[in-house]
């Protein structure tokens, strides 16, 4: 199972995913964790697309192992959320502008999420982990 918790910069995606994953006891992908091993800070379109077949590909292994993905990563346009293919999306909608301008353009509201954070709170990551339960009890 892939789960994204994606939002803008700054919007609390790895307060929420790195504790949610121990809690959960998947494997935590954070984006930045990610191009700093490759080296890679393109953000612009192309780059983001890059990402998130980076993204996905390093997900799946994740997935095809047997375990929980649980990815952060900001994920801004339509295209970018469905080349990564999330099972599960949480959208971090915590702040209207993130420090980057760039990505801010960039950004797309988007279509389809299963988990709207609207407000962060301290045990957001805590209050998730029901919904998970059920959405993979559900899947089964």
């Amino acid at each position: 199972m892939k789960i994204l918790v994606m939002g803008l910069p700054g919007s609390g995606k790895s307060t929420l995913a790195k504790p949610f994953a121990e809690l959960i006891g998947g494997v935590w992908i954070n984006a930045d964790n990610i191009r700093t091993k490759y080296n890679d800070w393109n953000f612009d379109l192309d780059g983001r697309i890059k990402q998130a077949y980076r993204m996905r590909h390093i997900a799946d292994g994740v997935e095809l192992a047997g375990k929980i993905a649980v990815v952060d990563f900001v994920c801004p346009t339509e295209e970018t959320r469905l080349i990564f293919s999330a099972d599960y999306t949480i959208w971090m909608d915590t702040i209207q502008k993130s420090r980057f301008e760039n990505t801010n353009l960039l950004f797309e509201t988007p279509l389809h999420v299963d988990y709207h954070v609207k407000a962060w709170f301290n045990d957001t990551h805590a209050q998730l982990v029901n919904i998970i339960k059920n959405y993979i009890e559900y899947n089964k």
